[in-house]
């Protein structure tokens, strides 16, 4: 099968809504599809990409938005796993595979990140933050950062 290059005209806004063509995707299962289909490229481009099409997609920002933050502990386990969830309801364990990182934004400040899978991001909301900072310790370096699933995360700027 030859996939066809597209023009889609999806945006997705530094809020994490889509729009396709000037109007905003409404029905969270069309987003969730298009989420389960979107890659970023080498150069930082993103790409909806199906067996038969494949359409780049213009981001604003970070294409998903953590909104989440579930905190597990599991019998015989120290430390829980900090689960982080997306706006499109999937769930990633905090940790080397899905590391926190920080970008300078447009005021000087720092903006958490999280890294998910193919080249993607989410950023952090302000409240999911906070929360993750009230969990915040020192580890025998005395770096700073929160303990997931056995894992010790530094999180620095």
């Amino acid at each position: 099968m030859t996939q066809n290059l597209e023009e889609f005209d999806i945006h997705i806004a530094s809020d994490g809504r889509w729009f396709h063509q000037g109007g905003e995707i409404k029905r969270p299962a069309i987003i969730k599809l298009f989420a389960s289909v979107l890659s970023r490229d080498e150069n930082g481009r993103y790409w909806l990409t199906t067996p038969v099409e494949k359409g780049e997609v213009t981001v604003e920002d970070a294409p998903f938005i953590i909104t989440g933050l579930n905190s597990i502990h599991d019998v015989g386990e120290e430390n829980p796993r900090l689960e982080m969830v997306d706006n499109v309801d999937r769930d990633f364990i905090l940790g080397s595979g899905h590391p926190i990182f920080f970008e300078k934004d447009e005021k000087q400040g720092q903006t958490p990140y999280l890294r998910l899978n193919d080249g993607l991001t989410a950023k952090i909301t302000r409240p999911v933050y906070y929360q993750l900072m009230d969990m915040v310790t020192h580890n025998s370096k005395g770096e700073m950062g929160v303990w997931s699933a056995d894992e010790f995360i530094v999180l620095h700027t």
